[in-house]
């Protein structure tokens, strides 16, 4: 079992470290599952709605034969809808298709907890005891960070949405404000730095425990 200071709203230590038990990590496998859980999640993003019409939808072109098959010294053509036509169909143009890619929840979980403890071994996890703003003014999420050393590229985790500290962090692009319950592996990577509150921290060893 190892410890991580905890850190107040101005970045002073409290003195009451939080206790990240080794059932909570795995150093020695993993890899390919953070893989396969960046890949899918990546894939569930595509809408795969991309589509173009092939001959059998391309109903405003004439179905005829331009000419006949032989003896007029042309090249043979079937009919306008062609692809080798202007304003003809598409060959092997995209159609609607799912991009989805299903794994296994086991796999997941164990890519959710490779991912939290190479984040653990860099160094790049804060816990703070409390997150709370008075004004939804994106100075004070700026002012938040400053103070504990997170930069301006940060994931906040914390247990339940706060409206104002969801407002304070709208307009920084590099910074997300997320429930601990929610994140995954693709997240847990995305951010140099991840920031989370000591009730989120319990909430999502829940989840990895």
């Amino acid at each position: 079992m190892s410890n991580l200071n905890i850190l107040n709203q101005q970045g002073a230590d409290t003195g009451a470290p939080a206790a990240i038990e080794e059932s909570w990590l795995v150093r020695d496998k993993g890899e390919q599952a953070v893989k396969d859980a960046v890949v899918a999640f990546l894939a569930a993003q595509r809408s795969g709605t991309a589509c173009t019409k092939n001959r059998a939808n391309l109903s405003s072109r004439s179905q005829a034969k331009p000419w006949r098959q032989k003896g007029n010294g042309r090249a043979r053509s079937g009919g306008k809808s062609s692809p080798v036509w202007r304003g003809g169909a598409v060959a092997f143009g995209p159609v609607p298709r799912d991009y989805s890619v299903s794994i296994n929840k086991k796999v997941l979980k164990l890519a959710l907890k490779r991912a939290f403890t190479d984040r653990l071994d860099d160094g790049d996890i804060i816990v703070v005891d409390s997150l709370a703003f008075d004004t939804p003014k994106t100075k004070e999420m700026t002012g938040f960070l400053k103070a504990i050393n997170a930069g301006t590229d940060a994931l906040v985790l914390v247990d339940e949405y706060s409206e104002n500290v969801d407002l304070a962090a709208r307009k920084l692009q590099q910074v997300l404000v997320l429930k601990a319950s929610s994140v995954n592996t693709y997240l847990m990577l995305l951010f140099k730095k991840i920031v989370i509150t000591k009730a989120g921290l319990a909430q999502l060893a829940a989840r990895l425990a």
